[in-house]
């Protein structure tokens, strides 16, 4: 069997956001290392080699989760599949009984049914896990998460999508991050549920105050991570925030 080639565009795509590729490439400096990659116009939307804040964003709002529910199961929203770290986290908690995994990029959802990429074998052969191609934002602050029970509260919703609250994919997700936005968003959380989003950058003073009018209490985490293309240490954030118990 012939070696696979050290760059291969597994597929591309016109999208209305621009043009969307998904390739694998071997980097010869990180002894062969096999990376995945999701790119958006100029900008990478994810890369297997960069996973670690991905994965802290469902740690850490499901651990703040279960602070409040105990024992009990979690219905789980990811807005955002991109190669699918950050649902895949939310599934190794057993205590998670759906996760409903949101993205607006009809591709990114037949990347992981076909299993072009590694861990959509994971999301494919678990029953909690649903993909449902819709607009997290549209669906957070106009209509509903769950298409088939628009009247569904979830515990936990967890949200990588944009690079951070100031620096957006696209300007109409702007008013998700206002005030007006997130109580929208937190009529679909359970009271004592949380919010938690990653963010590419520090944490920033405007959304944090945000965070504080809508919900109970909110943190911000530091999350560094090897960087070896690099060759040093980087770092994102978490915030997670938590809704008022009534």
């Amino acid at each position: 069997m012939p070696p696979r080639p050290r760059f291969e565009e597994l597929d591309f795509r016109s999208t209305s956001l621009g043009d969307l590729s998904l390739r694998r490439r071997t980097i010869l400096s990180l002894d062969n290392r096999e990376v995945y990659e999701i790119i958006l116009g100029d900008a990478f939307l994810m890369s297997s080699l960069f996973t670690v804040v991905e994965e802290a964003l469902s740690e850490l709002g499901l651990k703040a989760a279960l602070k409040k529910f105990g024992d009990r199961k979690l219905d789980v929203v990811v807005g955002g599949l991109g190669l699918g770290y950050t649902a895949v986290a939310a599934l190794e908690f057993e205590e998670v009984n759906s996760l409903l995994v949101i993205d607006y990029l009809q591709p990114v959802i037949e990347w992981h049914q076909q299993e072009l990429v590694p861990l959509g074998k994971n999301l494919n052969q678990d029953e909690r896990c649903r993909l449902v191609h819709n607009d997290f934002f549209t669906s957070a602050v106009e209509t509903h998460f769950d298409p088939d029970q628009p009247d569904r509260q979830f515990h936990a919703v967890l949200l990588d999508i944009d690079h951070s609250p100031d620096n957006l994919l696209h300007e109409r997700h702007s008013n998700f991050y206002s005030v007006d936005g997130l109580k929208k968003l937190a009529q679909q959380i359970h009271d004592g549920g949380v919010f938690a989003l990653w963010s590419d950058a520090p944490p920033e003073a405007s959304f944090m105050k945000a965070l504080e009018e809508v919900f109970d209490s909110c943190e911000s985490h530091i999350v560094e991570f090897d960087n070896p293309l690099q060759e040093k240490t980087s770092a994102s954030t978490v915030y997670v925030a938590v809704k008022k118990e009534e």
